[in-house]
């Protein structure tokens, strides 16, 4: 075995294994501790697979921007209500209907898996994906770009109006 392959199986057992706890948990701060290293190993995928601007945009927008909102998140509400946060009691028909989904999803991925024509492609070696999607984003889809940034101006700007106090 390569170090390639040394590197994506302990990614790949890295990713399951805290996504596992992510959902198992009962502790929403463990839930979210593990939700960091679910998304590092996620990155490390993706820097495998060469996608560059993928792994980064992981790395800064899922765990530089959101996983540390959900963080303050729980550790403000938790201060200001001052109760333990953790998963409640679940209903029997809830677990039921849940269990029957996951199995239903397990059984398709392993159908698609054990079906699907598995085999190696000489992979080229490529350059950085960074100046491809920009030259890509900022010529054949400005429009769509500058209109997804006017949409998350306005959305920033109607979260400060909604937010602040009325007199």
């Amino acid at each position: 075995m390569d170090l390639v392959t040394i590197a994506f199986y302990f990614l790949a057992a890295l990713t399951i294994g805290f996504s596992v706890v992510v959902v198992l948990s009962k502790n929403i701060m463990y839930s979210a501790f593990a939700l960091l290293f679910t998304l590092f190993g996620v990155a490390g995928l993706y820097v495998l697979l060469t996608a560059d601007f993928l792994a980064i945009t992981q790395l800064m927008l899922y765990i530089g921007g959101i996983l540390v909102l959900i963080i303050f998140g729980v550790v403000l509400t938790s201060r200001i209500t001052g109760i333990d946060v953790k998963s409640g009691t679940l209903g029997k028909v809830q677990v039921t209907a849940a269990g029957i989904l996951a199995i239903l999803i397990a059984g398709s991925l392993i159908y698609m898996a054990a079906t699907t024509n598995w085999h190696m492609v000489a992979s080229k070696e490529v350059d950085s994906t960074v100046t491809q999607i920009g030259n890509e984003l900022l010529t054949n889809y400005l429009l769509a770009f500058e209109a997804a940034s006017m949409l998350l101006l306005l959305a920033i700007v109607g979260a400060a109006l909604i937010a602040r106090k009325k007199k």
